[in-house]
């Protein structure tokens, strides 16, 4: 092999019994084309989005009452966002509880797990609960558009009220309860929701955590709110209801606002347009109030049935579980899940609990996986870095002999954590993933008939024009080298709109003013033109310019992982005071516990990022930090 090459760590036993190979064939055989590859089959997706779009809506059993006349319109710019699936008439929530391929009814439709406790809910359960709680909205009057927000943790009572919401046409959004009250009223207050379902308390790491005083005072700041919702999360947790003030109407439990729900009322479906917004999700806000991001029905029901059905290769009955807060894109990815029939996984506690008799709790989620027969688990790269460190060989402790894939996002995945994965969970396909709250999906996915090699997500998504540019706009995809991510073409899971007065203006800042009529993603890449596979660099805001050499800093990162054991976390940023005359690189370091700084460890980093990179990438300043700071869903 090649040195230069990354390292092949997977190639799927069977590709040809896989959904990937299966959709390819189905083109093939239609078009009259032949693909050697997926980066062929890509290629043919790019060129011809409209048919692309058409075979995925077919492939995937896409549910509406009323036919698309045409995808979408090949020659329409990027921004303003085209329309797609133009006439046709469809529910989101309809697409999730009643697939396609019809589960049986008494199977499971979603197990709900913590720290301690299970709790399995059938297909005919889910839909009776929802029916329940969608009558109850419609009996207070919520109509389609209205705004319904949720300050809940990841459990079935918030997949019921995402879906009861959107069952009617309302939108759904939520923060996770360990947000502080002045964040979450910094988002829900832009867009008003009249209903607020919340937690009566929450439970991590073994605690019981109170949310009465932030619910309080988030409540009170919310105009048009007519009802908060309190789910009894903690059993047998008192809240005290009538101190929580609803500027229309009251707080109450979940039972007590079901009563209204007459047995004889059925769930109904609002056949809305394509475009009709289910979510609202927010930018990090890290350059002023967070943005609210709206993204459509069929933009994110026909790219997550895309991503799960083809590109993933889940399958009725499989067992899908993501470790997610509901603040985080990944949330409406997994619960997107349900439209391939798979059982999801809910998860809400630490990924290291219950501990083990040793006081571990490394290996927690092996131990759920085995347990509850998972076939496909997301995490963040970090939680994957964390058991590399530890050195922990899961598949030694327990069976992981349903286990299918591994998925990894929320930042770069390092090589080396590429082969620990293999070594401690066996032959899986390891999908590093890419792609963002602004999209609410992937750009970077994974591919049942393409190896993995270490460092590299597997490839650009179906029907995603993916290249790498340059900062003066020329594409540098083909030559390998680092570049800005972009997506040339037009995809269905742009965001409808962005709220507010200035939305407009806000979308088309967000995104096509770097590049003209381009999308710019705000992501430092490289495309390896040997393997198709594409390297995550860091954030393009956060490109490293030293002496006029560009590199991202998950390239220093990559290094400290691989070489220190004494680091448990570091941050790389660039400095350019106004008096300086080039940008100095510098990185803060936490040590790990009993770990200590001193002149000579920072030495010894220096050297090592210069014998595994270059000079040009050693830092001029390592210091030690307490802690790395990080924004709401994680991401330094």
């Amino acid at each position: 092999m090649d040195a230069s090459q990354p390292k092949h760590l997977w190639t799927h036993s069977h590709p040809t019994w896989t959904r990937t190979y299966e959709f390819k064939t189905k083109i093939e055989n239609k078009y009259s084309r032949k693909f050697q590859s997926y980066e062929e089959l890509r290629q043919w997706s790019i060129s011809n989005i409209n048919q692309f779009w058409e075979e995925v809506w077919h492939f995937t059993g896409i549910k509406a009452s009323e036919p698309f006349t045409k995808a979408v319109d090949e020659d329409a710019p990027m921004f303003p966002r085209p329309a797609f699936f133009q006439h046709a008439r469809l529910n989101f929530a309809q697409n999730l509880l009643y697939p396609e391929c019809n589960p049986d009814e008494n199977s499971f439709a979603v197990i709900e797990a913590n720290e301690s406790t299970r709790n399995y809910v059938t297909w005919r359960e889910l839909r009776e609960r929802v029916r329940e709680l969608a009558v109850a909205l419609r009996n207070l009057g919520i109509k389609q558009g209205d705004c319904v927000a949720g300050y809940v943790a990841n459990h079935c009572n918030a997949l019921l009220a995402m879906l009861a919401s959107t069952s009617i046409g309302a939108i759904w959004t939520a923060i996770s309860p360990d947000t502080g009250a002045h964040a979450v009223l910094d988002r829900v207050r832009q867009i008003q929701p009249v209903v607020l379902f919340a937690d009566n308390a929450v439970m991590y790491n073994g605690k019981v955590h109170e949310v009465h005083d932030k619910l309080k005072d988030i409540a009170q700041e919310l105009s048009q709110l007519r009802v908060c919702v309190v789910f009894e999360t903690v059993p047998g947790h008192e809240i005290d209801l009538q101190d929580i003030s609803v500027a229309q109407g009251k707080a109450c439990s979940h039972s007590e606002f079901v009563q209204s729900a007459s047995d004889e009322a059925k769930l109904e479906f609002a056949q809305l347009q394509p475009d009709h917004p289910v979510y609202i999700l927010y930018s990090s806000g890290t350059t002023g109030k967070p943005k609210c991001i709206v993204h459509g029905a069929i933009g994110t029901l026909i790219q997550h049935k895309k991503e799960h059905d083809i590109q993933c290769d889940i399958r009725p009955g499989d067992r899908l579980f993501y470790f997610t807060t509901c603040t985080w894109m990944m949330w409406h990815w997994l619960v997107s899940g349900l439209g391939t029939g798979a059982t999801l996984v809910l998860y809400d506690g630490s990924p290291f609990r219950p501990l083990d008799a040793d006081g571990s709790g490394d290996l927690a989620m092996p131990r759920l996986i085995e347990e509850l027969g998972i076939t496909h688990f997301g995490t963040s790269a970090k939680y994957l870095s964390v058991l590399e460190q530890k050195r922990v060989m899961a598949n030694q402790e327990v069976n992981l002999k349903t286990l299918k894939a591994i998925y990894s996002t929320g930042s770069p995945l390092a090589p080396s954590t590429f082969e620990y994965v293999y070594r401690a969970f066996g032959p899986v396909n390891l999908g590093s993933i890419t792609g963002g709250t602004d999209i609410i999906s992937l750009f970077g996915a994974p591919s049942q008939i393409s190896p993995v090699f270490a460092g590299e997500i597997q490839g650009r998504g179906l029907g995603m024009a993916v290249e790498a540019w340059d900062f003066e706009g020329k594409d540098v995809t083909d030559s390998g080298e680092p570049g800005d991510l972009v997506c040339v073409k037009a995809f269905p899971c742009q965001p409808v709109m962005f709220w507010g007065a200035d939305g407009k203006n806000m979308y088309k800042k967000s995104y096509f003013e770097m590049f003209p009529g381009v999308w710019h993603h705000g992501d430092f890449v490289r495309l390896n033109p040997e393997t198709g596979g594409l390297i995550m660099l860091g954030r393009s805001d956060g490109v490293l310019k030293p002496a006029g050499v560009r590199f991202g800093s998950s390239e220093i990162y990559n290094v400290i992982l691989k070489h220190f054991s004494e680091i448990e976390d570091g941050l790389c940023i660039g400095r350019r005071r106004e008096n300086d005359s080039d940008e100095t690189v510098v990185l803060f370091l936490k040590m790990a516990d009993g770990a200590k700084f001193s002149e000579e460890f920072k030495e010894k980093v220096k050297s090592i990022i210069r014998k595994e990179l270059s000079a040009r990438h050693v830092p001029g300043i390592v210091d030690e930090c307490p802690e790395i700071p990080v924004t709401i869903n994680g991401k330094k």
